[in-house]
């Protein structure tokens, strides 16, 4: 059956005094959950510039969580992350108009990655990432949702001018701020020993995808590899929070699907 470790850390930075990054984890009890529900980890980044990014990040993670729990057995993933971003939107939202009188504005990224036998769908929304690690090699597996990312795709910008414009930090979507946010979901079949890792922008923006390649792979602690890649981040920059989730696959159970049901392959 499939079978995961995995292992957080999150750092303020070296600049910023308070921490607006989040993290969180669902683990199966029973392998009968693992097949009925699977993993669920996520990580949220408080919006810069907004006010009580913390709570905003804190609110979308516990709801997203709280509702993978409480999700009908056997519910499809790319659906149902779809459906618990779209909750932790509204629960982003309710949470600022509720804060104060006449409300804050508040607001956060997410990204996501849910585990059931041999596959991993992601969801997300903002410039939160998921990377994937396997044999050597980190690759993205999400889209930074940025106005400089938008211009890079419609070809205004060079990949060069895009690491480095103004608006490279610049999100164009996020929960919290309306009432409801384009998720963007994908996925790919995981195999032993792959990694995936959940990161801010505080940590990807100073990080590349070989140094991530390089730490998680040849570090046997999962945990000193996630505290590597922060100390990493905060040599080189640390001018915001810094925050990762990585996961080890140790062991997948490879199944089809027939009409939404899965049976096992041999």
């Amino acid at each position: 059956m499939l079978d995961v470790e995995f292992a957080d850390f999150s750092d303020p930075g070296r600049v910023r005094g308070h921490n607006e990054d989040y993290l969180g984890s669902v683990v199966p009890a029973t392998p009968a959950e693992a097949r009925s529900h699977g993993w669920l980890f996520a990580l949220a980044d408080g919006v810069g510039g907004q006010e009580r990014g913390e709570v905003a990040s804190r609110t979308a993670i516990e709801s997203m969580l709280a509702g993978f729990r409480q999700a009908p057995p056997g519910e499809l993933l790319p659906a149902l992350l779809t459906r618990l971003v779209q909750t932790a939107n509204a629960d982003v939202l309710d949470a600022g108009l509720t804060a104060a009188p006449g409300g804050v504005n508040m607001a956060t990224t997410v990204v996501a990655c849910a585990l059931r036998f041999d596959r991993a769908v992601m969801a997300h929304a903002g410039d939160s990432r998921c990377y994937l690690i396997r044999r050597g090699h980190a690759s993205v597996l999400t889209r930074d949702h940025t106005v400089a990312n938008e211009q890079l795709r419609m070809g205004i910008l060079s990949t060069r001018d895009a690491a480095a414009v103004a608006t490279k930090h610049l999100i164009t979507r996020s929960l919290g701020t309306s009432m409801s946010v384009n998720v963007e979901t994908g996925d790919c079949q995981v195999f032993a020993g792959d990694v995936l890792a959940l990161c801010s922008d505080g940590l990807h923006g100073a990080v590349d995808a070989t140094d991530f390649a390089r730490i998680l792979t040849r570090n046997c602690d999962l945990q000193l590899a996630v505290q590597d890649l922060v100390a990493l981040a905060n040599a080189r920059d640390g001018s915001d929070n810094i925050s990762v989730l990585a996961i080890r696959v140790r062991s997948v159970e490879r199944v089809g699907m027939y009409r939404g049901r899965p049976y096992k392959l041999r």
